[in-house]
């Protein structure tokens, strides 16, 4: 299985240790991972604010980086989404599909792909999961609580698998934070006040760390947490997945 690792723009330039966690921890479960060098944005920001048709040299670029493996794998939900669902390429729509077929959100992966039932990581500390929207009704990582259904979580199935590890019952699993990408930078008020109502909500619960699929909310909320002096962290689910290992 050759695994080609997608580590989005944001990542790359403020928590490269995410990338590595996310490296380690597939090479540890006998993936064979490569990192194209030449890859680049995927072009979401652009066509979240309504300029897709100027992602052309994004899409092209990552076909031609991303259609000889076997699957694509990234640590970021919204970025993976934005793949899945808006990458076309002219002249190499065969390519394309294969990518858009073959790429997956990391905790997806490990739970629909490589099926991983144990993990031998080790976190001893309280952890509230913040549910990202674009993981949870875009990629189905997890079930809406709007709908009369069985409740599940990919993230959380992976992270019963954490000894040590205490997840926090929430009062609402499913609530956005407020991040939204470009939402945050025009609707800053409404945006931190959404943050705010999240962050209470894990720290009336108890959680030491808030973790999650989507660094960007993850990055969000941080800036929140730091503002407020609290003593509540964040990290990537891959951190955790990867701790001990």
């Amino acid at each position: 299985m050759k695994v080609g690792l997608f580590i989005p723009c944001y990542i790359d330039q403020f928590y490269p240790q995410v990338g590595i966690a996310t490296l380690s921890l597939l090479e540890k479960l006998g993936c064979e991972v490569v990192y194209p060098q030449g890859q680049t944005c995927c072009g979401q920001p652009m066509a979240n604010s309504g300029f897709e048709h100027l992602t052309t040299g994004c899409n092209e670029l990552f076909v031609d980086h991303f259609q000889d493996y076997d699957y694509i794998v990234g640590p970021s939900g919204s970025c993976v989404l934005h793949i899945k669902e808006h990458l076309h390429v002219h002249g190499q729509e065969e390519a394309a599909t294969h990518v858009r077929q073959h790429i997956y959100e990391l905790a997806e992966f490990l739970t629909d792909v490589l099926h991983v039932t144990s993990l031998p990581a080790k976190f001893p500390h309280k952890v509230g999961v913040h549910q990202s929207c674009h993981g949870q009704r875009g990629l189905g990582l997890a079930q809406m609580s709007e709908l009369v259904a069985a409740p599940f979580s990919k993230p959380q199935q992976l992270l019963q698998m954490v000894e040590g590890l205490e997840l926090v019952n929430l009062k609402r699993t499913d609530e956005c934070c407020g991040f939204g990408g470009t939402f945050c930078v025009f609707e800053e008020a409404v945006s931190v006040k959404m943050g705010k109502d999240r962050i209470t909500d894990h720290v009336n619960n108890g959680a030491e760390y808030i973790t999650g699929n989507d660094v960007s909310c993850l990055m969000h909320l941080e800036g929140i947490l730091r503002r407020q002096q609290s003593p509540v962290k964040v990290l990537h689910i891959a951190e955790i997945l990867n701790n001990s290992l």
